[in-house]
C-alpha cells in the first residue's frame, strides 16, 4: 500500500505491450499511490505529451517495436529535449552492457521486468528523488558509471545473462540480444538505424567470441547454458 507521508508523484508510462503498460498502471496507481501523468504506446506519443505536461519520472521499455527507435537513441532524445525529467527503464534485457549503454545515454535507473512489483515503487521513487537507481551485480566494472543508489533486492534471474561472461561490446551484446529474439539482420541495422554491412560485422564477432558459427549454434548455446 502507498505511504501517506510520501509525495504523491507524476509518471509517464512508455510500453508498448498493452498488457503490460496497463498491469503497470493500475498497480502504480491503486497499490503505491503514485499519479499516471500518461501511459503510451510509441515514442512519438510520448514527445507530443511531453510538449505540454512534465511529469517527474518517465518509465519507459528499452526495447520497444522493431519500427520504433531504438532505447539508446530514445533516451538521448529525452535527455536532450527534456533535461530535467528523470527516466526510468524497465525491460526484459537487464544486462550489464545493455544497462551501461542505457546510463549513458541518459537514463537514471534500470531494472528488469522478472524483479518484485516493490522493486518498480523503489527504483521510481529513487530516481524522482534524484539518486540513481539499478542493480549492483549487473554494472561493468569498468564503466565510467558512479552509482548514488543500488538495490540489494532479490531477484529471479535474468534472461540471456550468460551473454555476460563473453566480454561482448554493448554493440554486439545488443545484436545477440535482438538475434535470440528471432530478429534479421536487415531487421536489426533498420532498428538501430545502421547499415547491414555494420550489423554483420558485430554479430560475426560476437560469434568469434562465443565460439560459435551459425545462428543454430547461437541458440543451442544458449539452451546449454540454461
Amino acid at each position: 500500500m502507498s505511504d501517506a507521508l510520501s509525495p504523491r508523484l507524476r509518471v509517464m508510462l512508455l510500453e508498448d505491450h498493452v498488457l503490460v503498460r496497463h498491469a503497470m498502471e493500475l498497480l502504480l496507481k491503486h497499490e503505491y499511490g503514485l499519479d499516471i501523468a500518461g501511459s503510451f504506446c510509441t515514442p512519438r506519443q510520448l514527445f507530443e505529451a511531453l510538449k505540454d505536461d512534465r511529469p517527474d519520472v518517465i518509465v519507459t521499455d528499452y526495447a520497444l517495436g522493431a519500427t520504433e527507435t531504438d532505447g539508446a537513441k530514445l533516451l538521448r532524445s529525452l535527455h536532450l529535449h527534456y533535461p530535467h525529467v528523470r527516466v526510468l527503464v524497465v525491460s526484459s534485457h537487464c544486462n550489464a552492457p545493455t544497462i551501461a549503454l542505457a546510463m549513458r545515454a541518459g537514463a537514471h535507473g534500470f531494472i528488469g521486468k522478472t524483479e518484485h512489483e516493490s522493486e518498480l515503487n523503489l527504483a521510481i521513487r529513487a530516481v524522482a528523488a534524484g539518486r540513481t537507481y539499478f542493480r549492483r551485480h549487473l554494472i561493468e566494472p569498468a564503466g565510467p558509471i558512479t552509482p548514488i543508489h543500488r538495490s540489494d533486492v532479490p531477484g529471479k534471474g535474468l534472461r540471456d545473462e550468460w551473454l555476460d561472461t563473453f566480454k561482448l561490446s554493448a554493440r554486439e551484446h545488443e545484436v545477440l540480444r535482438c538475434l535470440l529474439d528471432g530478429m534479421s539482420v536487415t531487421a536489426i541495422a533498420t532498428k538501430f538505424s545502421r547499415s547491414v554491412t555494420t550489423i554483420s560485422a558485430q554479430k560475426h564477432s560476437a560469434f568469434r567470441k562465443l565460439g560459435v558459427c551459425t545462428s543454430h549454434e547461437l541458440f543451442k548455446v544458449r539452451y546449454q547454458r540454461g
